[in-house]
């Protein structure tokens, strides 16, 4: 896959994974388009990336999500690669009935329908390009959940899962489709929660994903295992009770 001259769309742009993308693929010589439900980060990317296009969507909703393709086939007709990176991560705990699980934003719309709904509306679009690609990124907590995440680490499953078939699907088309896989990373993706929780690792730097990513499709490897990530991918084929147990131990 080409990593120049391309034009990217990268949901959850503005900060953290996102972020480091914009940057990876600006400084390679690609045409930047970010959106984010926030317009001071949105803002404050733009101060950091002159060169890119930015735009304020809320992933939740699908109207938005309409409303967001609308804007990019009018203003980017030569948009080739979407990046489905946007996410949230929640501490859910089931015992409460469903006190947690309706007390926050929603993991299900946000981290796997919005990747599925963008998917379906870009796919017609991005087969008309020479060459294309759409970029998942779900997560090593997708093959080894971390229980106190349940919601979240069966979305980033799920999304493992319909990359695979997505990729079957568009074997015969432009669209190349690929996964990053990271593993705990240091951004504000889980709020505050590792602190809460005492967790002293903070993850690698999210421009080590970003990083892996270009280098991944250089070389097509569809699925971009990152860093701890690879064990927990190989992990859950050949030993996922003893995995699970060691991650889980609270």
């Amino acid at each position: 896959m080409k990593t120049v001259g391309n034009t990217v769309l990268i949901t959850g742009g503005a900060t953290g994974i996102g972020f480091s993308l914009a940057e990876e693929f600006a400084k390679s010589g690609n045409e930047v388009i970010i959106c984010g439900r926030r317009e001071n980060k949105l803002e404050e990317a733009k101060r950091r990336l002159p060169q890119i296009h930015t735009r304020k969507c809320d992933l939740s909703k699908e109207q938005e999500r309409k409303m967001l393709f609308d804007w990019v086939s009018s203003n980017f007709q030569n948009v080739n690669i979407l990046v489905n990176n946007a996410g949230i991560q929640r501490m859910i705990d089931l015992k409460k009935g469903t006190e947690d699980l309706q007390s926050g934003e929603d993991e299900i719309e946000i981290n796997f329908k919005a990747y599925v709904s963008l998917s379906a509306y870009f796919i017609p679009l991005l087969a008309k390009q020479k060459e294309s690609a759409i970029i998942n990124v779900s997560s090593g907590l997708g093959f080894i959940p971390l229980a106190i995440t349940p919601v979240y680490s069966a979305t980033k499953a799920a999304i493992h899962s319909f990359t695979l078939s997505l990729r079957h699907q568009l074997r015969s088309t432009s669209i190349k489709v690929f996964e990053v896989i990271p593993p705990t990373v240091d951004t504000e993706l889980d709020k505050g929660a590792r602190d809460r929780r005492g967790q002293a690792d903070r993850g690698i730097k999210p421009d080590e994903v970003a990083k892996a990513t270009i280098e991944g499709m250089k070389k097509d490897e569809f699925e971009i295992a990152v860093g701890m990530a690879q064990n927990l991918k190989m992990g859950s084929r050949n030993n996922p009770e003893h995995l699970f147990q060691n991650i889980n131990r609270w």
